[in-house]
């Protein structure tokens, strides 16, 4: 059975849901609240709950209960694990929460950091209910087209770093979903399965989740602390049947979709090209082969060399991917990005303050130029976009003097 439980004019929407022997308290909240924050205080300080549950997953949990996370963080292998993009668009999106946090004085999630404190006062079990954001950033990005993916990066970055203000439109938003949800939201329109990977899976999860932590219904009135925007797809899965063990859908929801098989072979197959047309070009005559040499180089080299100056690396670091570049192109096992920036991290090796200001840094953009693990990032970043052009157009190059189809 459903009920709207009375609440406050104040308060924000509730749903009391009734499943096997216990009693779940939906709480829709706004991210960007204060009064959000003091309802879910005074609610578990009343004493009429048993645990709580928070729309957060453990990474994000850990951020909020121990901010100094990230001053432990292994620049060089979450480089070498190709986690950098990641990483990057996580900080991205912290950007965003430190300048709402500046523009409407409360910090997105300030709601579910009072749940915690309150709950671990009141020595309640906490569940973490939530999907990993990695996960769901990867399920995202899958979810369409690799033609739109594009858009859908820039679309984040231009949405994030356009502007210093945080317009007024966008503080909306973020009182009905997430950082993550407001980001991605006219995509999320737009597209279903953007849709189902941003908000209907994770409304499953939750359920699921509830299901797993209280399956034996030890706990008979629980409080579950959410987005608003979640609030009626949660009570229509907590509705629906739910399995007696629910890993195995949990497993499902979990899985990120394996990416297409062809853009794996397409370096190997560009550097392939690219070597038969100097091996053809060296058989017409040397100094043709020579030249076909020297412009990948140039082009190659270049781009990559320029993508790093543009994020005001050192000048050995601009140094290191000019010459390399031209060589991790046609050895696809490395990319120019992996030593560019480890060129970076050698000769400006990030310091404890630089971990200790990265949230409040990546918040402008001038922050992230500044800050060495940021700026560690972007070399990363614009050396590998650097050196893919500069593979697409030199090989270009290469073709058009083969033929003689370039001036």
């Amino acid at each position: 059975m459903t009920a709207a439980a009375p609440s406050e004019t104040t308060g924000g929407p509730r749903k009391l849901v009734h499943k096997q022997d216990t009693d779940y308290t939906l709480l829709g909240t706004a991210h960007v609240s204060r009064a959000s924050a003091d309802e879910v205080r005074e609610l578990i300080r009343s004493g009429e709950f048993d645990a709580v549950a928070v729309e957060l997953c453990p990474a994000r949990h850990a951020n909020l209960t121990n901010p100094d996370a990230l001053a432990k963080m292994d620049l060089f292998q979450v480089i070498k694990q190709g986690k950098a993009g990641m990483v990057a668009a996580n900080l991205a999106l912290g950007s965003f929460q430190q300048r709402v946090a500046e523009e409407s004085g409360i910090a997105p999630g300030e709601e579910m950091k009072a749940a915690i404190e309150e709950a671990k006062a009141a020595s309640l079990p906490l569940m973490v209910i939530d999907r990993d954001i990695g996960v769901t950033l990867k399920r995202v990005y899958r979810g369409v087209p690799w033609w739109q993916r594009t858009a859908l990066v820039s679309g984040l970055v231009s949405s994030l770093f356009s502007r210093e203000k945080v317009s007024a439109e966008e503080i909306e938003r973020l009182k009905e979903g997430d950082v993550l949800e407001s980001t991605f939201s006219e995509f999320a329109q737009e597209s279903e399965k953007l849709y189902q990977a941003l908000i209907a899976e994770r409304d499953h999860y939750m359920a699921l989740r509830l299901a797993q932590e209280n399956g034996d219904s030890r706990y008979k009135k629980v409080l579950v602390v959410v987005g608003a925007g979640h609030l009626q797809g949660l009570e229509t899965n907590l509705h629906s049947h739910l399995p007696e063990n629910p890993k195995e859908q949990l497993d499902v929801l979990e899985a990120v979709p394996p990416a297409s098989r062809w853009p794996k072979f397409l370096p190997w197959i560009i550097a392939a090209l690219i070597i038969t047309g100097f091996v053809i070009g060296f058989n017409r005559n040397t100094e043709l082969g020579m030249q076909l040499v020297i412009d990948w180089v140039l082009i190659n080299g270049g781009l990559s060399a320029l993508g790093v100056l543009i994020a005001g690396a050192h000048p050995l670091t601009i140094l290191t991917a000019f010459v390399a570049a031209p060589l991790t192109s046609l050895n696809p096992t490395i990319g120019a990005g992996f030593v560019a920036a480890g060129a970076e991290l050698l000769v400006r090796k990030p310091k404890v303050a630089d971990f200790s200001s990265l949230r409040v840094d990546t918040a402008s953009m001038k922050g992230w130029w500044r800050n060495r693990v940021s700026r560690t990032l972007l070399v990363f970043i614009f050396a590998t976009l650097g050196s893919a052009a500069g593979t697409y157009i030199g090989g270009f190059r290469i073709f058009g003097l083969l033929t003689g189809t370039s001036g």
